[in-house]
């Protein structure tokens, strides 16, 4: 079923609103630059790689045959969405914030399409995440905005991290996570699935099933798709926590990013998401958000169960409590009848 979270006789403000109160005693520590005030250790083999990456899929878009490609272009945005689902859906919404349960068939295929996006172990994901949320926009931020948007979007895994983030990340219990078998499995052989998910098989479909050029399947496929999909997943830490409205928090950097949400599935409203964390759609309508149609896919199909969202009068009271008044509905900025997102 899909539970609402009532409102009853004073505003229950969201985690994140309390949790901020929790770690002022790091706002001195805020950066003064993108490089930060502190001496850190690069991290040059990352720096290497991203770099060679992005140089590669430069070069391969230029010289790309587009025209005469066009089924493995759709090839690559389907995987590409595979991935985006199981970072989304998957790391995200479900074993981050816990904003749904699964049943065994969607949990198995949010893990192997985690493993089709080829980013950090499950474990070490969540883990960021949960830190990110809880010291947001502080020195124990992994990906600290007020750090530039450089840092914020990859510069973060290019140094060692800040100590707070290490202090920090020790006191956030992943415990649940390392407790479903499959997850465990999942972490032991961690480099093994990322190289078959997320290279290995995307690669070798395409030549065995039309007999597609594998020089040209794996550029489109293992270097620009996954260029592009880390790219996406950078931009809510970076331009979403840097350009937007804030309808529902005000005091708040994240904020509600048109474009984000496009290129992420729905995770660029992001205003919201850290004001709801645990609301499954990351969303409050669901527009341009196609991890929730996918979720709720699997709920028709009871696959999804135990959907986790506010209520109306929640949100409405939220929102006029803490907004910025450009809410589509409630906000200073609109009459009550027009909807800005239409």
């Amino acid at each position: 079923m899909i539970s609402n979270i009532t409102l009853q006789k004073k505003i229950i403000l969201p985690k994140t609103t309390i949790l901020r109160t929790s770690v002022k005693k790091l706002e001195h520590k805020k950066y003064e630059s993108i490089f930060g005030t502190f001496k850190t250790e690069l991290i040059w083999t990352n720096i290497m790689l991203i770099f060679t990456l992005h140089t590669l899929s430069a070069i391969i878009i230029v010289s790309y045959p587009w025209i005469t490609k066009f089924p493995l272009v759709l090839y690559a945005f389907t995987i590409g969405g595979i991935g985006g689902f199981g970072v989304t859906g998957g790391a995200h919404r479900y074993w981050t914030h816990k904003s749904f349960k699964a049943k065994l068939p969607l949990k198995l295929i949010l893990l192997m399409s985690y493993s089709v996006a080829g980013q950090n172990s499950l474990k070490n994901w969540v883990r960021d995440h949960r830190v990110h949320h809880k010291f947001s926009e502080t020195s124990a931020d992994p990906h600290d905005s007020n750090r530039g948007f450089f840092f914020a979007h990859c510069g973060w895994l290019m140094m060692k991290k800040h100590p707070d983030v290490l202090e920090k990340g020790k006191v956030i219990d992943c415990s649940d996570l390392m407790q479903d078998p499959i997850i465990r499995f999942h972490e032991k052989y961690f480099v093994l699935f990322k190289l078959v998910f997320c290279f290995i098989l995307p690669t070798i479909i395409p030549p065995l099933l039309w007999n597609e050029s594998w020089f040209w399947t794996f550029c489109s496929t293992a270097v620009v798709r996954y260029c592009l999909t880390l790219n996406f997943t950078w931009a809510v830490n970076s331009a979403a926590h840097l350009w937007g409205n804030k309808p529902y928090a005000k005091n708040i950097n994240p904020s509600e990013n048109l474009t984000v949400s496009i290129v992420a599935m729905g995770e660029g409203w992001h205003n919201y998401h850290h004001t709801f964390p645990w609301d499954y759609k990351t969303s409050e309508n669901g527009r341009y958000n196609l991890t929730k149609n996918w979720l709720d896919f699997f709920y028709a199909i009871g696959w999804a169960y135990d959907m986790k969202s506010p209520s109306d009068e929640l949100v409405k009271k939220v929102v006029e409590k803490n907004g910025d008044g450009s809410h589509w509905q409630w906000g200073m900025e609109y009459p009550e009848s027009e909807d800005k997102y239409n």
